[in-house]
């Protein structure tokens, strides 16, 4: 027969046994590894560390970055999303991996839009159209005419590249007629833009900012606003091409099934990151913005997703560009 005392004990521990493994460790209790899709020394590696760095000192403990490479950046995002959804796995997705790889690559082991849940952007890096310093055109709507009466050839990161796909939108929202030349890379067509073997390049406005005003020239940013390292270059939108944006941007996720309590304390961990005036000035300094505060967060990152998603399919339907 079993006493009464023995009866209350058994009852008074049981719940605890069926109790996940949070209830019994406030999450993190070990340390968080955040995969990167891309080479060390790139954007993506750049604002892992910084993000990294800053969340670590919220959270407790240390968080680890981690390269897997290749496909785009689709092998790294097929990883992270399959990862457990404990908070202990994030990943560092850009534009490749989550809204441009589903328009040229056939066979993905993931979706973007449902195996991740956002835990906010960090980073933006304007694209903009800078040419050599002989082309003639000192404004965007004169390369557009001058794109009409002989051959401007813009290179660009490669085919179905992120600034592919800005160019491919940029050539149906003004009528221009820019040849695209793909290189493997958004450093490796600055050769060619600084010898002049190719007019200009749709680009970001750190790959070219410290040839500005000297072999280069930006003639136009495709930010809402101008940028504060070129405040003398006139926005896209400011010479005529309405509501035209677009960046190479970073952010940070995590597996879909992530508890929301964890993505909330991951996402008040970047917000503080990402406010620190070091960071900030880091960032700026290679020629990025600043997130919107609102974009910082779960929501507001995951929305930004899905509108860089539709524009992607938009361009790549403007580039003739199918999934191979």
């Amino acid at each position: 027969m079993i006493s009464r005392r023995t009866l209350l004990t058994t009852l008074a521990v049981a719940p605890l046994v069926t109790l996940p493994r949070a209830a019994f460790a406030a999450y993190p209790d070990k340390p968080i590894r955040v995969i990167v899709p891309f080479a060390a020394g790139g954007n993506a590696d750049l604002v892992a560390r910084l993000c990294a760095e800053g969340m670590k000192e919220v959270l407790g403990q240390p968080i680890v970055v981690e390269y897997r490479t290749g496909a785009g950046g689709s092998l790294g995002a097929e990883m992270a999303s399959k990862a457990a959804p404990d908070g202990y796995t994030l990943f560092t997705g850009s534009n490749g991996p989550l809204t441009v790889n589903p328009f040229v690559q056939a066979k993905l082991g993931y979706d973007p839009l449902k195996d991740f849940v956002a835990i906010g952007l960090a980073n933006l890096a304007p694209h903009c159209i800078a040419v050599h310093q002989s082309v003639p055109a000192k404004t965007l709507p004169e390369l557009i005419a001058l794109s009409k009466d002989k051959p401007v050839n813009i290179g660009t990161a490669g085919a179905g590249s992120a600034t592919h796909m800005t160019l491919a939108r940029f050539n149906a929202a003004t009528g221009a007629k820019f040849e695209h030349v793909p290189y493997r890379g958004g450093g490796a067509l600055v050769p060619d833009l600084l010898s002049g073997s190719i007019t200009g390049a749709m680009t970001e406005v750190s790959t070219v900012l410290q040839h500005h005003g000297d072999k280069v020239r930006i003639i136009g940013v495709a930010s809402a606003k101008r940028s504060p390292k070129v405040p003398e270059v006139a926005t896209m939108i400011e010479q005529g091409v309405k509501d035209f944006t677009a960046a190479s941007y970073v952010g940070i996720l995590a597996p879909a099934a992530t508890p929301p309590d964890i993505v909330k304390a991951l996402e008040t961990a970047l917000i503080k990151a990402l406010n620190r005036k070091d960071t900030q000035d880091k960032f700026l300094a290679t020629g990025a913005e600043l997130v919107p505060d609102e974009l910082m967060t779960s929501k507001g990152f995951g929305d930004y997703i899905k509108r860089e998603y539709e524009l992607a399919r938009e361009a790549a339907k403007i580039a003739g560009l199918t999934p191979a």
